[in-house]
């Protein structure tokens, strides 16, 4: 039983997958816009099954028309070649039409299946988990989604175009097969041989050569062509691996000049490359062998049916007409069972991309469920939160090392306090938490019993975190400045006025320029822009992390001074993490960072001072 091993692999393999398929391709046809495209992919089957009556029409007409020729009979000749004048119109038609639909029901599929994962990567901050687990190197089953951008941008992109191509290729021969075995079978008569005397008759031989030869050639050609699906994967997982670090040296090539490392990072992309070569080279090997083979495969089956009927007509049972008839249905027989060899590449290529994709979706719904249990229920606008408030917290990395223990913090209006502690302590971290980001946090109540983080941690209304390197998307300074907001939520003299109290008021005349502000910006003007945009929203509670640490001493004065003001105004507080001691005289109490393990930085405990 050993030779069906194989066989259930294969099977038990191509179940999995179709079911990937399936998780992927069903919020489609069930989503709001169900109607158009069940409709849409009714037409393409519509159109598919005219398609296979034109080609029956076209059989029978090869009969009509090649008797004619053997018949030397004219009126019938002119005839039959308006009958294939309306018949080829039908065809052109057709095929045109279904090529539109397709592409069509591609390109709706795309842009629903491209706005639904953009949904999931950017809510409840996905993205950053993602790439949070991915800096930590975990390898708990979640990582295997590089590159997200890929994944939507390219992925999706091949995904949608390959299942309908090859959905309704296989339709096609499934019901091209099911309609000229048909056919074939009543038209291969029956073969008759003796053997140790008796005679025996095969009917429908023809139908019967056409599975052999199939079959045999499917299963070689699964032989010679199974490292395509695993090679194409690792092809594209590579590519786009080089395409990130392309991506990386030009966002980063300020640092990279600077450093002198631009003979450095010429080595490692060229390193990245020659991995793309050298899996393309394995690959173009395996499609050079499967390519001798289906080529090969297909020449033969153009004389094989042929040879097949010869003797037939040879002697004299059956026309010309009607071995030609054969000829094509035989031809439209193996194309169908054909299938597998002829898309083999593109199934290969095709299996690579749903796996991908299956991955970045079984990721993003493992992290959604992580996000709503830790980071949705903590709500800034809760109407009660007056002040900052939280229960014994336990603060652990992504791999479950302790970072932090029995955390209680509270803050309240007209607090202003300094965190500090050795590097790698937890300090970000603990804002992270704050800002409901962190994932990787556990409240505890006063029995030590564990507590949903919706009551473990209360934050108050109108709070805003600056982070230590700022973001601005590309365009206007306009735009840079209101994000997340719209542009027009401000006035421009809401706008100057906050870039003066930012000490930026060489910006105000800018506003409408489009640039790249990050690498625009030198870093204490960066963060003084992001500052900017907190003294346009004047939020209640503000928490900083390393905000002014490209900042001279004067200048930060200013800004800390103004931060102060404007919290205090509003009845809130400023929570700041600096380590430069000038700092400190902008704060009333300190959060010091202790290391409880002389030597390591893996737990810590909170010490509260004034």
């Amino acid at each position: 039983m050993r030779i069906f091993n194989p066989i259930r692999s294969i099977w038990r393999k191509t179940l999995i997958h179709l079911g990937k398929v399936w998780a992927l391709s069903l919020p489609y046809f069930r989503s709001d816009e169900r109607w158009s495209a069940r409709f849409l992919l009714l037409a393409c089957v519509a159109l598919n099954l005219v398609l296979v009556y034109v080609l029956v029409q076209l059989n029978e007409w090869n009969r009509v028309f090649y008797d004619a020729l053997q018949n030397r009979d004219e009126a019938v000749f002119w005839e039959q070649l308006k009958v294939f004048c309306m018949l080829a119109g039908a065809f052109i038609v057709v095929v045109v039409y279904r090529f539109y639909l397709t592409q069509f029901l591609a390109i709706r599929w795309r842009t629903w299946m491209t706005r639904d994962f953009l949904k999931r990567w950017t809510t409840h901050q996905i993205f950053y988990q993602i790439e949070l687990r991915q800096s930590h190197g975990l390898g708990d089953g979640l990582n295997g989604s590089d590159n997200p951008d890929q994944r939507i941008q390219e992925d999706i992109k091949m995904f949608t175009e390959q299942t309908v191509d090859l959905s309704m290729g296989l339709l096609e021969a499934v019901a091209t097969l099911s309609i000229f075995i048909g056919i074939l079978w009543v038209m291969s008569g029956g073969f008759t041989f003796v053997f140790e005397g008796d005679e025996y008759t095969v009917h429908g031989y023809m139908v019967w050569m056409a599975l052999l030869y199939c079959v045999g050639g499917s299963l070689i050609g699964h032989f010679l062509g199974r490292r395509m699906a695993p090679l194409n994967f690792a092809q594209q997982r590579l590519e786009a691996d080089f395409r990130h670090h392309l991506i990386r040296v030009r966002e980063y090539s300020e640092a990279i000049a600077m450093d002198r490392g631009a003979a450095y990072e010429n080595q490692s992309l060229q390193k990245r490359f020659m991995q793309v070569v050298t899996n393309f080279k394995q690959l173009l090997s395996v499609q050079k062998r499967f390519t001798w083979f289906s080529s090969g495969y297909g020449q033969a089956a153009v004389v094989f049916p042929i040879l097949l009927a010869a003797p037939r007509y040879f002697a004299g049972t059956i026309q010309l007409g009607e071995l030609m008839q054969i000829s094509s249905a035989f031809g439209r027989v193996q194309d169908s069972l054909s299938w597998i060899i002829t898309n083999y590449s593109n199934l290969a290529a095709w299996t690579a991309t749903t796996h991908r994709l299956s991955v970045f979706s079984v990721q993003m719904e493992t992290l959604r469920a992580i996000s709503f249990a830790v980071v949705q229920p903590l709500d800034p606008d809760s109407p009660s939160a007056t002040e900052l408030k939280t229960s014994a917290l336990t603060i652990t990395l992504p791999d479950r090392t302790v970072l932090l223990d029995d955390v209680v913090l509270q803050v309240r209006p007209g607090d202003s306090v300094l965190i500090r502690g050795p590097s790698g302590s937890g300090k970000s971290t603990l804002l992270r938490v704050l800002a409901g980001i962190w994932p990787y946090v556990r409240g505890w109540d006063a029995k030590h019993q564990p507590l949903p983080i919706s009551q473990a941690v209360v934050l108050p209304s109108n709070a805003v975190f600056i982070p230590q390197r700022p973001y601005f998307p590309e365009g206007t300074l306009r735009h840079a400045l209101a994000y997340p907001n719209a542009d027009n939520d401000f006035t421009d003299e809401q706008l100057k006025q906050a870039l003066e109290h930012a000490l930026l008021p060489q910006l105000c005349s800018q506003l409408d320029v489009a640039g790249q502000w990050n690498q625009q910006l030198s870093g204490g003007e960066a963060q003084r822009l992001a500052m900017a945009r907190v003294f346009l929203k004047q939020p209640s509670w503000v928490f900083a992390d390393e905000a002014t640490s490209a900042l001279d001493e004067v200048t930060e004065k200013v800004i800390y001074e103004r931060l102060l003001q404007m919290v205090m105004r509003q009845g809130g507080a400023l929570v700041s993490v600096a380590h430069r001691p000038s700092v400190a005289a902008y704060h009333q109490r300190l959060w010091q960072l202790v290391n409880v393990n002389e030597g390591s930085i893996k737990s810590h405990v909170l010490q509260v001072s004034h």
